[in-house]
């Protein structure tokens, strides 16, 4: 196994989300990305979500909403939204 990080591709919406967001916030998001890259299957902050193919990163009160390839190991991240919109049916 590699100790190389994974690759983080952003959807067109994830990127429209992100550059929506305060830049204190898009840091903390962009932090709490980067650190997720290094182990995502080792990660506690990663959450599966149910009857999904998504798993949910929580970064303060907002969701991002991500899919894991493990086989190219990338972490795609299709939005990044607040709490209340985050697991609504997109």
């Amino acid at each position: 196994m590699t100790d190389e990080p994974w690759r983080i591709e952003l959807t067109h919406a994830a990127q429209r989300d992100l550059r929506r967001l305060d830049a204190p916030i898009r840091q903390r998001v962009n932090d709490a990305l980067l650190k997720l890259a290094k182990d995502p299957l080792a990660s506690a902050a990663l959450r599966k979500l149910t009857g999904s193919q998504q798993s949910r990163l929580r970064v303060g009160d907002w969701r991002v909403r991500l899919t894991l390839d493990t086989q190219a190991r990338v972490l795609v991240v299709m939005r990044i939204l607040p709490r209340g919109r985050a697991y609504r049916e997109q």
